[in-house]
């Protein structure tokens, strides 16, 4: 019986880079690449009658584009994706601060 965990651990590792830059596409004179931050996991298992099971996930977040035009490269980014992630991390950033503040005034 082949062993899911090791199939799907092979056909990950393949992913890598591929999966978080796009390939680059060429619009009206603009090359355009995709960038997206990805992970994976997946488990399985088998007890000693050979009955088994596996599962797994994978997420990608689209972070934004690198624009390569005459004038250079650059970076920009998916607005809704960087709101996604900017407003927790200020959050948890904020509620720090002030617990750090109301330390300090001890």
């Amino acid at each position: 019986m082949p062993n899911i965990a090791l199939d799907l651990g092979k056909q990950i590792s393949a992913f890598g880079v591929k999966a978080a830059y796009g390939e680059p596409q060429d619009i009206d004179g603009v090359s355009i690449t995709p960038v997206a931050l990805t992970w994976a996991g997946f488990g399985g298992g088998a007890d000693q009658d050979q009955n088994g099971g596996g599962g797994g996930g994978g997420v990608s977040i689209p972070l934004g584009v690198y624009v390569r035009r005459e004038e250079g490269l650059r970076f920009e980014p998916n607005i809704v994706a960087l709101l996604a992630v900017g407003i927790p991390f200020v959050w948890v950033a904020g509620r720090a601060l002030s617990r750090v503040i109301r330390a300090l005034k001890k």
